[in-house]
């Protein structure tokens, strides 16, 4: 039977009790319905243990509040997030984020029980049009809110979700239409490549974007490569983790994490184009020149891409690189074309994951097999796949009919 531990006047105690040595001081630590650790401190254990006692009597409080209605919208959302054992902690970090930005402070407030659709509505619209949020953004809002009001419905605290179909008339209403990511064209996608590869800011980013560009990686995918995925010899990659980069509940600051693909169709093997292997074997001298990365996360090393740091990049910063480089290409474009004469060929604004998009396109307009290509990006479901080929073949369509005029028009 396992000895309880005692203070310094010989006195049990309880789980989560410690005094420290330090200062004689004592602390109880317990985990909040979001899952952060946190502490109570007093100078005695009379003190400590009342205030234990209050911290019970509170959480019970809530309790009865919730199951007597008078709950608002934060406490239902907080009681939703804490029983979300299975999410990943970037997923949960992401969620209580995007709440805690948009919601909390204001609409959170919202007794729960006198929430109608109505109101649903109007904070949506306020949203949109007093925030400037775009869609996708209130779209993520939203898949964060109608969890919560279910839970609630499933608990009979009230007879109906009032988010229910209130993203449907958004989109009626507004005409707007949820986020499609499109791929570049071939033009910008050549554009893109060669401002890089001549220009003398920028031309140490045209590794990692050339292996985005011709593998089709997810960012963190990408981040997460160490020379032990490469197969040079089968010229193959192997795709089985990913690197995450989030605001942890712990330390209230970003942390890398290393995890597992979203699905079983995540882990796969990509081949290397010849570019792709250009690209790692500039990345392997750069190594030789200032030294491996020697960064070590959740027990992963040799990881391929460096900062200045000597440390691996985050996703933001390499979203930060394009959009400095598509301002300067822009810029430089504009005063080209005039002095040439000409229309200029303007980037639109892009991200990481739209250059995942452009190499699926670029795959489809090359290969007719949905199969091959749902498992090269990693597809859970071939509905994504068919999206982006019917995008591509599209585009395709109509090049071919341009080219079909031009034939046509010596004919009648």
């Amino acid at each position: 039977m396992a000895k309880s531990r005692k203070d310094a006047r010989g006195r049990a105690l309880h789980k989560g009790e410690v005094q420290r040595a330090s200062d004689g001081r004592y602390l109880y630590n317990y985990t909040d319905p979001l899952g952060k650790r946190k502490f109570i401190y007093a100078n005695d254990l009379v003190t400590l243990r009342e205030k234990e006692r209050k911290l019970i009597k509170d959480q019970l409080d809530g309790l009865d509040r919730y199951a007597a209605g008078k709950a608002s919208v934060n406490d239902t959302f907080d009681r939703y997030i804490s029983t979300k054992y299975n999410l990943r902690d970037n997923t949960k970090s992401g969620y209580i984020y995007m709440y805690d930005r948009f919601v909390r402070e204001d609409f959170g407030k919202h007794k729960l029980i006198e929430v109608k659709y109505s109101d649903i509505l109007k904070f949506y619209y306020y949203l949109i049009n007093e925030k400037n949020l775009a869609l996708a953004t209130l779209d993520s809002i939203h898949c964060i809110l109608h969890p919560t009001f279910q839970l609630a419905v499933r608990d009979d605290i009230i007879r109906k979700n009032p988010t229910d179909g209130v993203m449907t008339e958004i989109c009626k209403k507004t005409g707007m239409h949820r986020n499609i990511r499109h791929a570049l064209t071939v033009e910008q996608q050549r554009v893109f490549m060669d401002y890089m590869a001549n220009h003398p800011v920028y031309i140490h980013w045209w590794p990692i974007f050339t292996i985005l560009l011709g593998t089709g990686c997810r960012i963190g995918e990408c981040l997460g490569l160490r020379w032990q995925d490469l197969d040079f010899e089968n010229r193959i990659i192997t795709i089985d983790h990913a690197l995450t980069y989030y605001k942890s509940a712990e330390s209230d600051s970003c942390v890398f994490r290393i995890s597992e693909p979203k699905t079983e169709a995540g882990i796969r093997t990509i081949p290397m184009l010849d570019v792709v292997i250009d690209a790692f074997r500039i990345l392997q001298d750069v190594e030789e020149e200032i030294g491996p990365n020697m960064q070590v996360i959740d027990g992963y090393t040799g990881f391929i891409f460096q900062n200045r740091f000597g440390e691996v990049p985050n996703p933001g910063s390499v979203n930060r690189a394009i959009k400095r480089i598509i301002a300067s290409y822009n810029a430089d474009e504009v005063i080209n074309a005039k002095k040439e004469k000409r229309d200029a060929l303007i980037l639109p604004d892009f991200s990481c994951h739209h250059l995942r998009h452009t190499f699926a396109t670029r795959l489809c307009e090359a290969e007719s097999n949905l199969k091959v290509i749902q498992s090269v990006m990693g597809h859970k479901s071939v509905e994504t796949t068919m999206d982006i080929y019917a995008e591509a073949t599209d585009r395709k369509k109509q090049e071919t009919f341009n080219i079909l005029a031009s034939k046509l028009d010596n004919i009648f």
